[in-house]
């Protein structure tokens, strides 16, 4: 399954403009490059990268991923947890967290977040629950390859939103698909809208 910009960027809380930016360094799309489609491996990573950066800077967490091929940790950046206390970078294993940046090698005690809990970036902007992007979309990897669903069946959220679009009522969706709710519709409606929109901005 491969994730265009856009939608990469409305789950992961990534900018259009960052996502081109750290495809130099930070993280190369595992599906393709041209158009660029990324991983729900790819996904996962990004939206941690997002969340150190809502709190340092992005030089402290490239020396983090570098001390980490230092160390020969070289699988997908998802593999890892990685977690910061605002100060440096730590790699999370087991129970335990070592310092990448400011002490590599140091361990000591912290507090895990969900990464897929909602949170807001660097710009500001409020990033949603991966996990469930709407009330009634959800994300599940072993659903059609991760890609965002009306909670509780297979049918792509943007194909509801594009019913929508294209004139039908959200209560009549029910008609197409029984499964789906006026309300699921309605913000698979929502959440597309919000895809488009970053759409337009990389435009």
């Amino acid at each position: 399954m491969g994730f265009p910009v856009d939608l990469t960027a409305a789950l992961t809380g990534a900018s259009v403009w960052q996502l081109a930016s750290w495809r130099k360094d930070l993280l190369q799309p595992e599906v393709q490059r041209n158009p660029v489609l990324y991983s729900f491996r790819d996904l996962v990573a990004l939206r941690m990268f997002v969340r150190l950066r809502s709190e340092v800077p992005l030089q402290r967490i490239r020396k983090g991923l570098s001390t980490m091929r230092k160390w020969d940790l070289t699988q997908h950046p998802s593999r890892y947890t990685l977690l910061t206390d605002g100060d440096t970078v730590f790699l999370k294993e087991h129970d335990r967290a070592i310092d990448l940046v400011r002490r590599p090698g140091q361990e000591v005690l912290l507090s895990v977040e969900d990464a897929f809990a909602p949170f807001t970036n660097l710009q500001g902007r409020g990033v949603v629950d991966f996990r469930r992007p709407r009330p009634h979309v959800e994300v599940e990897q072993q659903r059609l390859g991760g890609w965002p669903t009306v909670a509780g069946t297979r049918v792509a959220y943007d194909t509801v939103a594009k019913l929508v679009e294209g004139g039908i009522p959200p209560g009549d969706v029910e008609r197409f698909y029984p499964s789906v709710t006026q309300a699921a519709a309605a913000d698979a409606a929502d959440f597309h809208a919000e895809v488009i929109q970053l759409r337009r901005t990389a435009a």
